[in-house]
Formats: C-alpha cells, sequence, structure tokens
C-alpha cells in the first residue's frame, strides 16, 4: 500500500477519475484504490498550518491527511481551496490551525498525522511547541499517530511522555521516485484497505504496526544543530543565539537538540505496544556503490529492501564482488561509522 500525499489537487484527481473510468483502478468499499490490480493507494492532502505558541510566536507545521474514498478528498479539496492561494500544489499553506484542520479532516472521514513532526522547518515540535496537547487541546485524543521523520527514531520521540500512547510512522517523503520505501512500516492487517490501515493505527482488533523501517536518525538532514558560517555541525542549547565555535547566527537547530531541550522523560523507555525500529542504510550512502552497483543488484534482488534485509554477503558477493558486499554487509549490520547530518544535508557512513 502506498499514500500518495498529491491526491487533493484537482489535476490529481482528474488522473484518478480517469484511471477508475479505463477501469485500470477500482475502489474498495473500505477505503482506497486499487492499481492494476498491484497496489493500493491511500489518498491523501499534505496541508501546511499556521500555528501560535506559548511565546506568542508564529510556526508552521505540516499533516498528513489520509481519507477512504475518491468523493471524501474531492469534497476536502473543495473546501480546503477556501484557506489557501493554490489547490494544485503538493502542500498547500493554509491560513488554517491544526486545531481547526482537524475538525474538516474527519468531516470527510479522514484522519490528521502530524508530519516529520520534529525537524526544524515546518513541524510541530520542531517549529511550534514543545507539547501537541497545546495545539490540539481536547482533540489530542484524535491524534493516533505521529510521523517521525527521517532524523529522529522510535527512543528519541519515546523521550517526550504525551507520545506514549500514540503509533510512530516512519513515511518515505518520496518527492523523488528512488527515495519510495526509504522509511516504511510494516503492519499487521485482515486485508487491504484504508479502514484496516486505520485500524492498525489505532491497535484495534489485533490490527497493529509490527516494526517501523527507517533511517539510522543520524543519516537525517536535521538531526544535529548545524551553524551555516562554519558549515558544520555544533551542539548547542534553542537559547543560544550565535554559533559557540564561530559567533555565527545563522543556526539550523537540529532534532537530537530539540528533543533534549524539551523532553520530560529521564530516561527513554518505550511502552509494550511499541513495535521495534529498524534501521536501513540505503545502498546510496554506502561507499563504493554506485548506479550502476545499484543497478546491477536491482536486476539480481528485485528491491533494496532485498538487498538489505535478507542477501546474504555470499549472495551480494556473487553479482558485485567482495569488497562492495563487505561494505554493503558492514553497513546494514552496524559496523559502519555514521557522521551526524545537519542543516539540510544528509549525514555519512565511513568503513
Amino acid at each position: 500500500m502506498h499514500g500518495i500525499i498529491d491526491c487533493a489537487s484537482p489535476y490529481v484527481i482528474e488522473d484518478i477519475e480517469n484511471f477508475l473510468k479505463t477501469g485500470d483502478a477500482y475502489e474498495l468499499k473500505d477505503g482506497g484504490i486499487i492499481y492494476k490490480d498491484k497496489v493500493c493507494i491511500i489518498l491523501g492532502s499534505e496541508v501546511e498550518t499556521t500555528e501560535v505558541g506559548r511565546n506568542g510566536k508564529k510556526g508552521a507545521a505540516h499533516n498528513l491527511c489520509y481519507f477512504p474514498h475518491l468523493e471524501d478528498i474531492k469534497a476536502f479539496s473543495k473546501e480546503l481551496s477556501k484557506h489557501l492561494k493554490n489547490i494544485t500544489l503538493s502542500t498547500q499553506h493554509s491560513d488554517l490551525s491544526g486545531y481547526e484542520l482537524i475538525d474538516i479532516v474527519e468531516k470527510y472521514n479522514g484522519i490528521l498525522i502530524p508530519a516529520h513532526a520534529f525537524t526544524p522547518h515546518k513541524s510541530y515540535y520542531g517549529n511550534c511547541v514543545d507539547r501537541l496537547q497545546y495545539i490540539f487541546k481536547e482533540k489530542f485524543d484524535k491524534i493516533f499517530a505521529i510521523e517521525l521523520g527521517l532524523s529522529s527514531d522510535t527512543s528519541l520521540a519515546d523521550e517526550i511522555s504525551e507520545l506514549e500512547t500514540r503509533t510512530f510512522l516512519t513515511n518515505s517523503d518520496a518527492h523523488s521516485l528512488p527515495r519510495i520505501a526509504r522509511e516504511y512500516n510494516k503492519m499487521l492487517v485482515e486485508d487491504i484497505s484504508f479502514k484496516e490501515i486505520v485500524k492498525a493505527i489505532k491497535n484495534e482488533d489485533g490490527r497493529k504496526v509490527l516494526a517501523n523501517y527507517g533511517l539510522d536518525p543520524k543519516l537525517g538532514k536535521y538531526h544535529r544543530s548545524f551553524c551555516e558560517d562554519c558549515n558544520d555541525s555544533i551542539e548547542i542549547t534553542e537559547a543560544a543565539t550565535t554559533c559557540p565555535r564561530c559567533g555565527g547566527v545563522n543556526i539550523t537547530f537540529g532534532v537530537f537538540d530539540r528533543i533534549e531541550l524539551i523532553k520530560d522523560k529521564k530516561e527513554s523507555k518505550s511502552p509494550k505496544h511499541r513495535p521495534p525500529y529498524i534501521y536501513q542504510v540505503p545502498l546510496t550512502f554506502i561507499p563504493g556503490v554506485g548506479g550502476k552497483t545499484i543497478d546491477k543488484l536491482l536486476d539480481n534482488f528485485e528491491t533494496e529492501m532485498n538487498i538489505l534485509h535478507k542477501a546474504s554477503q555470499d549472495d551480494i558477493e556473487a553479482v558485485v564482488g567482495e569488497k562492495i558486499a563487505k561494505n554493503i554487509i558492514n553497513a546494514t549490520t552496524g559496523n559502519a561509522k555514521v557522521h551526524s547530518g545537519g542543516g539540510g544535508v544528509y549525514g555519512k557512513v565511513t568503513l
């Protein structure tokens, strides 16, 4: 199943309607669209809201809004267009707050999930407040899950007590096709549909998220704070307005440092229902693994997930040789050094 968050755009809606007319796709009674009998598409929209924090400072946050049927997201798109300038964009900047948006989402049978919840730009924890409950107030019980984002993981997020009863999701922010499934969720469901996914997110009727697959957060673009003047990661607290190394003021506050500042638990202890977080090191991050090598591997193993989690060193070696096989195995088994990313630059793996 794939969630597509561009589906509130009239152009995308038109494409989906055409697929339904030609028979290339059909809708499920319990929500979702089956395309060419191969994949279930969950209709979504990423909406930017405007928030006011406790200190009166304005911030912005991204929200993932998912809907069961085409008629639901069409109605949502029509109402959302009253609150923004350009409904055709992939991520729409609205004049709504999250508190207001969740009512509109529910009106059309959808669910709202805070997107990349800790990143320094366009997120609730990173850019707006230190507690989601401050934003959603009595509606906080309607927030069943958050998206962790590339620069955080379960152990970091579980340092915030209000998230203990929420499901964590690791989703691909796939603005480019090769990054689809860089992060993904393994779910236990009875069949494929929107209804079943929502049950898994809510931990209802035996459905649940079995595992989160994602980057080592150090590889994320915003894991540590970053000084643009030094062009390097720095250790800093939010109270500081200048770089402790060079005195520069062009600083991007990192996810790790932000969570250190707002956490309210002495140690990171996950609740019993929390599934494992399984680290992935994408092939593009591994030294010596270039485009041609990746093509060879995919020709033999079909998916990157098979290479990272199922293929043995001998299997890989038979395709790309001993040196590259060792590099891949060392990276995927934790025998590599990871240098933290920051300031919009991914982290690096060295062997």
